[in-house]
């Protein structure tokens, strides 16, 4: 179980970083902020997959697919709470 929530932490940190990465502009986002973007995403990411390909995590948690569906996951769920935020930019 210990293993499963480490896992899940790391996992959530470097599809947070990715999608972070990936998303043009500046996002104020911590660094928990970013695990939790990455746990959300990771979710989102696997109930895709699912829909998609109608596989579920019998063969294991810890799959090269799983991370590229955790990265993806999360770049949706960042660009939805971009836009729900409304990122806001100063001009003058």
């Amino acid at each position: 179980m210990l293993g499963l929530i480490i896992s899940l932490i790391v996992i959530g940190l470097i599809a947070g970083a990715v999608a972070r990465l990936v998303v043009p502009g500046k996002q104020n986002i911590s660094i928990p902020m970013t695990i939790l973007l990455g746990i959300i995403g990771s979710f989102v990411g696997g109930f895709i997959g699912y829909l998609i390909f109608h596989k579920d995590a019998s063969d294991g948690f810890f799959q090269p697919a799983g991370i590229v569906g955790s990265i993806i996951g999360a770049i949706i769920v960042l660009v939805i709470y971009l836009r729900v935020s409304g990122r806001r930019s100063v001009s003058r």
